[in-house]
């Protein structure tokens, strides 16, 4: 089955550069001046680099200021709406793979969400529960206010488990139960 590629403007970019349903950016034909004349800018589909953290991005440019975005941060802004707020609302890939910008392998959650879902693929299962490769042991980590919390290694997975319960229970105290873990989070 073939995906009609459907593109759109990119907010704040309007004019210049349009994102499309299968992830991909391009620039627009415009006109731009060279010192002594204006000229027609062919526009092309950008080729994105990758960045550290494994995601693609391309670089855009609006009054001559040169600006990386994520490629999957566009895409959310155009397709789904998405208005970035820092790590409270974040772009997720639903099949983990990184480079995977179509619109449909996207989604807005919670940094929570996001780091909860990234126990699906681990050896653990439990949320918040990994396999410390260098200790040979399970280690607990909690994410607060996106921010990774180290709980501890143990030598039992529950053990580790329930470090994670307990560290749960103590936010949901600390800011008086206005708090509510997810659906799927036992206390």
């Amino acid at each position: 089955m073939t995906t009609k590629e459907i593109w759109k403007d990119v907010p704040g970019y309007e004019g210049f550069y349009q994102a499309s349903s299968l992830g991909r950016i391009k620039g627009l034909d415009r006109l731009k001046w060279n010192r002594f004349k204006y000229y027609i800018h062919k526009g092309r589909i950008l080729k994105p680099s990758l960045s550290k953290n494994g995601y693609l991005r391309v670089q855009l440019c609006l009054n001559n200021k040169i600006k990386y975005k994520n490629i999957h941060q566009i895409i959310a802004i155009t397709f789904l709406n998405h208005i970035p707020n820092g790590r409270i609302d974040v772009v997720n890939h639903i099949n983990f793979n990184k480079q995977d910008n179509r619109v449909e392998n996207l989604e807005i959650t919670t940094t929570r969400e996001n780091s909860n879902k990234k126990h699906l693929k681990s050896v653990s299962k439990y949320i918040g529960v990994g396999w410390h490769k260098a200790t040979n042991k399970w280690y607990a980590s909690i994410t607060i206010k996106g921010k990774n919390k180290w709980l501890g290694v143990y030598s039992k997975e529950y053990d580790a488990h329930l470090a994670y319960q307990k560290a749960l229970k103590e936010i949901i105290n600390k800011y008086n139960n206005t708090f509510k873990p997810l659906k799927n989070t036992k206390l």
